[in-house]
């Protein structure tokens, strides 16, 4: 494949600045976006008082404190923010590696908005669609996978990976082995909620370290298994992007101690259609629909962690289980050795529309079409990658990497001075959101992780290397220009000192008012 790349121009870019409030303090009394329609006399007359329906210690003593605007007011502000904001609709977001930010078609948005039509607390007779779509998901996620049910209750992926902790917890207690059973090992480049949720769990984390191959040490893992295994927690392709093809053999050794093997499926990107966890004898697994099957990840919500087991774990899975007896689709409640439930209602539902409705409309020859594309764009994104100077590639030279890459500029860094975090603050002066650096700790120096997947296309992938191509060359020429990046952005510079101080930190209104009142500023 040839590394020579065609002139590409990198496109101009301005944020555009707003000082703009947070909402609640564009609030004004007696504003109104809305006018809410009054009760009809036929239905006060059925119904009588409504808050008699509500129990006393929950009815609330003082009015909730929403912002009261205008629809205009409230339009304008969120158009403001939007403005400011480098998102998947403004750029060509391949800069999120471990994440697969893909294109949600709009089609399958608009199902989705259909959601807010229903209520959970409906009868089931009554949201019969709802629970189908659930259940026939199911069915997709076991074929895609070979697990024999999946619960969708998990609110993202390190959320079923502490589901999985959990099971795990409960089938050694079962078996009566949980005193002895405390120890779950992991690897270096599997997600870091591979290792903190056993932690969270109470179990001690062993965490193996790459061979010379760039797989996880395997001659390490025989040596960790004992009779202190309760499982291994795994990743693969790892977040390096390199696919471990004797994965097999590790889940033999632990399952030769009598441990479980849970599969971080989160990027099935790579290998949808083509590998198996089941093939490779897992007994649990978990994809990220906000990533593989094109729901937009969210920024922090909503997501969904799709948890999917043998049936050997299926009794310990969170209730209720969608069912279906050959007439009626229906909640099974009834189970008694459940884990209980983990999140309210069904999980985040309209995720699970659109991963449905992806999945059916692509078909199995285009999953697999989709798995084949994105590492085609990965590999040409490497090799115009490599072209750029101070750009590396560690570990397991030669090694093939599937959906994604960890590259480094260490040596841009020892060249000029310019490390990975100047370079991420330069791309936004081009239009370009940074990139994934890599989980802590940094085992690769300086390092960046993109992830084309199948959403972008070639020129796409071109105008990205572009524009670290761009900065490659200011840094080596003038080094100051990205040193004190970005330019162009809403916001300059982030303090990032505050990032570690909790004291600054407000995540609703209330601790915002608690802390200003407080004086902590």
């Amino acid at each position: 494949m040839s590394t020579r790349q065609k002139e590409i121009k990198v496109r101009r870019y301005h944020a555009p600045v707003w000082s703009e409030p947070i909402i609640m303090e564009l609030s004004q009394k007696g504003q109104r976006g809305i006018m809410v329609p009054q009760t009809e006399k036929e239905i006060k007359r059925q119904i009588g008082q409504t808050s008699k329906y509500i129990p006393s210690n929950m009815q609330r003593n003082e009015l909730p404190q929403l912002p009261e605007l205008a629809q205009p007011q409230v339009i304008r502000h969120y158009e403001h923010l939007a403005q400011q904001t480098l998102g998947m609709e403004m750029n060509i977001d391949i800069s999120q590696g471990t994440c697969t930010m893909k294109y949600s078609p709009k089609v399958n948005e608009f199902l989705a908005s259909k959601i807010q039509e229903i209520h959970p607390y409906q009868d089931e007779d009554t949201i019969q669609g709802i629970l189908e779509i659930i259940y026939r998901l199911d069915l997709c996620l076991r074929e895609i996978s070979g697990m024999d049910q999946f619960t969708f209750q998990p609110g993202g992926g390190a959320h079923a990976t502490y589901t999985n902790s959990c099971i795990m917890r409960a089938y050694h207690d079962m078996n009566g082995e949980l005193a002895q059973r405390n120890e779950v090992i992991t690897t270096m480049f599997s997600h870091p909620c591979d290792t903190a949720s056993p932690r969270t769990a109470g179990f001690k984390v062993i965490t193996l370290m790459p061979d010379e191959n760039g797989y996880p040490d395997l001659e390490a893992l025989k040596a960790a298994c004992s009779k202190h295994t309760a499982g291994l927690m795994i990743t693969n392709p790892e977040d390096t992007g390199i696919y471990n093809p004797k994965i097999e053999e590790y889940v033999e050794e632990v399952h030769k101690v009598g441990g479980l093997c849970f599969y971080d499926q989160a990027n099935l990107n790579g290998v949808m259609g083509i590998a198996r966890a089941r093939e490779a004898g897992f007994d649990a697994c978990h994809f990220n629909l906000h990533k593989t099957f094109s729901s937009p990840h969210g920024c922090m919500g909503p997501a969904c962690g799709a948890y999917g087991t043998t049936k050997v774990l299926e009794p310990f899975l969170p209730k209720p289980i969608v069912t279906f007896d050959g007439k009626k689709y229906y909640l099974d409640y009834d189970r008694p050795y459940s884990i209980g439930k983990i999140r309210e209602f069904f999980g985040n539902v309209e995720v699970l529309i659109k991963s449905f409705a992806w999945i059916l409309s692509m078909g199995p020859d285009g999953l697999v079409e989709a798995a084949k594309v994105s590492v085609i764009n990965n590999n040409y994104l490497s090799k115009l990658l490599l072209a750029i100077p101070g750009v590396v590639k560690h570990y397991a030279e030669g090694k093939v990497r599937l959906d994604q890459v960890r590259f480094s500029w260490e040596k841009l860094k020892e060249d000029t001075g310019i490390g990975t975090e100047e370079v991420q603050n330069r791309m936004v002066d081009y239009g370009i959101q940074s990139y994934h650096t890599s989980h802590h700790p940094w085992i690769v120096p300086e390092p960046f992780t993109p992830e084309p997947c199948e959403t972008y296309s070639k020129e796409d992938c071109e105008y990205w290397v572009a524009v670290l191509k761009q900065i490659s060359h200011e840094a080596y020429t003038n080094p100051e220009i990205v040193r004190n990046a970005p330019h162009n952005s809403s916001i300059h510079k982030l303090n990032k000192e505050n990032l570690d101080n909790p004291k600054k930190w407000a995540m609703t209104r209330r601790a915002y008012q608690r802390k200003w009142k407080n004086k902590i500023r």
